[in-house]
């Protein structure tokens, strides 16, 4: 199974870190936080990934062309130029497809542009490149098998700047995208997708959240899987600073690997 991550937007409400690298980039306890939520997953045997890039997608490129050397040691022959790097024992067995979906492309429009990467009728992960959870995707997959629909969102509590959604016995009946005041259900990320569901996105300018899911849901093609345990997003230094506390004090949440 794959897992989509969107790495490519600007992060201009974390531009304090994200001026020369992409939020998915910006680091927690020193590895960006694209690597925490690929262990979210890679933890439950979702190892397959692709990565929406566009704002800085270089960077996300160079660390990850560089990922078995910077996890490692080597040993440099400065005569010859020779490398040889010595594994440690802790590199990932992932595969990682590192896609350029536009610089201005809307969320939407990413997960269309990687239509071609996925199989017909394939089932896949998708999340947001700045989110972490305690979640167990396994139990997430087996929910979403179990209603047979073409879209499931994970449904985490916060407060009202989030989509809001309502639910009735599982099914996801409105979706309203960042409410001015209310609070409960909000959109999480971490969808489970059928790629039929790709269909609802008409193309670049589409946004997910407020066109796709809405129309989704409009549809009778979208659940919600509630989680009850940890979610934060990374939108703001507040936010940045938080997790890189718990993390600090080996008491993060979402490390469900070890």
């Amino acid at each position: 199974m794959k897992a989509v991550i969107l790495a490519g937007g600007f992060g201009s409400r974390l531009s304090e870190e994200t001026t020369l690298r992409p939020k998915p980039m910006v680091e927690i306890g020193g590895r960006p936080i694209l690597w925490h939520i690929m262990n979210i997953y890679a933890v439950h045997g979702v190892t397959e990934f692709i990565i929406a890039l566009g704002h800085k997608g270089e960077v996300v490129k160079d660390y990850f062309l560089n990922f078995h050397a910077i996890n490692s040691d080597i040993s440099i022959d400065l005569s010859t130029g020779q490398t040889t790097i010595h594994d440690i024992g802790n590199q990932h067995h992932w595969k990682v497809h590192l896609v350029d979906t536009g610089l201005s492309t809307q969320t939407g429009g990413r997960l269309k542009r990687l239509r071609e990467w996925l199989a017909k009728d394939e089932t896949f992960m998708f999340t947001y490149g700045d989110g972490v959870a305690d979640l167990d995707i396994t139990a997430l997959l087996e929910f979403h098998r179990a209603h047979g629909k073409l879209a499931t969102v994970t449904t985490v509590r916060s407060p009202a700047r989030f989509g809001r959604l309502v639910l009735e016995e599982g099914k996801v009946v409105e979706f309203h995208e960042k409410p001015e005041a209310s609070e409960g259900w909000i959109n999480g990320g971490f969808f489970v997708l059928n790629r039929k569901a790709v269909d609802y996105v008409d193309g670049d300018e589409t946004i997910w959240e407020r066109d796709a899911v809405e129309r989704l849901a409009h549809d009778g093609q979208l659940m919600g899987y509630r989680h009850y345990g940890f979610w934060s997003c990374m939108d703001t230094i507040k936010e940045k600073n938080m997790l890189e506390e718990l993390w600090a004090s080996d008491k993060a949440p979402w490390k469900i690997w070890r």
